[in-house]
C-alpha cells in the first residue's frame, strides 16, 4: 500500500480495523542522528473514535505545537510506551541496533499486547509481534505520526533537563545534534559522558 504524504492518517488503520485487527500500535523513534545523548522510541496505540486534529510527522510541527499534542496523545491513547538506549549502548551496539532495542522495549512495555505493530522503517528483527513496515511512515499513518510526536517530545524534554548538568555543551539549544556550535564546543573541550564516541571519529582525533 503506498499513500502520498498529507493522505489520509488513518487509511491504512483502516484497512486494518476492516480486516480484524483491533489493538493497532505505530512506533517511531527520535534521535538517531545526534553526537549526544540516547536514542527515544514510542509505542502507542490510539483510539479510533477520538482521532486528535493537526497530528503529523512530529518533524513537520513546531515545538510548540508538538507539546500539546503530546499530552491530548497521551490522554487519548489506549496504551502508550517510551523506551530509550543511553549512548554507551549505542556505542557497544551501534545506532542501528539500538533504535530497534528502543522500538522493541516501548513495544513490550504497553500495558496491552498490540494485535499488528506499524513501524516507521523497517521491520524489528526479533519481534514477537506481527509487524507491518512503512518507509516513511510517520507521513502516512496516524499512529506512528503520533508515536513520532510522543519519542521526539520525549527526547527533547530529557535532553533539556540533562544540559544542566553539562552547561557548557548548550545541549538544550542543538540536542546534542551536529550543529556548527556543537561541533566548535566538542573540538574545543572534547566530549563529555552523554556523547556518542563512534560518532565522533570524523570530527575528533580520537
Amino acid at each position: 500500500m503506498r499513500l502520498l504524504e498529507d493522505e489520509n492518517y488513518f487509511e491504512i488503520e483502516e484497512k486494518l480495523l476492516n480486516e480484524g485487527y483491533r489493538f493497532i500500535c505505530g512506533v517511531d523513534e527520535a534521535g538517531r542522528g545526534p553526537l549526544a545523548g540516547p536514542v527515544f522510541a514510542a509505542a502507542v496505540v490510539m483510539d479510533r473514535k477520538k482521532i486528535i486534529e493537526g497530528v503529523r510527522d512530529s518533524k513537520k510541527l513546531t515545538p510548540k505545537k508538538r507539546e500539546k499534542l503530546f499530552d491530548e496523545i497521551i490522554k487519548e491513547s489506549i496504551a502508550y510506551s517510551v523506551a530509550m538506549v543511553d549512548s554507551k549502548i549505542i556505542d557497544e551496539i551501534n545506532i542501528n541496533n539500538a533504535t530497534f532495542l528502543a522500538m522493541k522495549n516501548a513495544i513490550e512495555n504497553l500495558k496491552i499486547e498490540p494485535d499488528i505493530v506499524l513501524v516507521d522503517g523497517y521491520e524489528i528483527p526479533n519481534l514477537s509481534f506481527n509487524q507491518m513496515a512503512i518507509i516513511k511512515g510517520d507521513r502516512k499513518s496516524y499512529s506512528i505520526a503520533c508515536a513520532s510526536i510522543l519519542a521526539k517530545v520525549s527526547r527533547d524534554r530529557y535532553i533539556v533537563e540533562i544540559s544542566s548538568k553539562y552547561p557548557v555543551y548548550k545541549f538544550e539549544k542543538h540536542k546534542g545534534y551536529g550543529t556548527k556550535e556543537h561541533i566548535e564546543i566538542l573540538q574545543k573541550y572534547g566530549p563529555c559522558e552523554i556523547h556518542r564516541i563512534s560518532f565522533l571519529k570524523n570530527i575528533l582525533s580520537l
